[in-house]
């Protein structure tokens, strides 16, 4: 009985072992798929145009508000006249 079990344990070991398979089938390094990374684009750029976005709408919210304080002072003189 041990014979047989010890002949069944040695072709699990050799069946394990010949499903590993060779190592010169493993591809060569030279071979082997690589990946190019994509361009980096340069932030300063897009940090400075962002800046610059930043500085217009701020310009552009300060003539919003002038215009509303003129119209809003308008709207003062033109109650006041009715006053009187």
């Amino acid at each position: 009985m041990k014979k047989i079990a010890l002949a069944a344990f040695s072709a699990t070991a050799l069946l394990a072992l010949s499903a590993c398979g060779d190592a010169a089938d493993d591809a060569a390094a030279d071979e082997a798929v690589t990946e190019e990374a994509a361009p980096v684009e340069p932030v300063a750029d897009d940090a400075a145009a962002a800046a610059e976005e930043a500085t217009d709408d701020a310009a552009a919210a300060a003539d919003d508000a002038e215009a509303a304080a003129d119209e809003a002072a308008g709207a003062d003189d033109a109650a006041d006249d009715a006053a009187e």
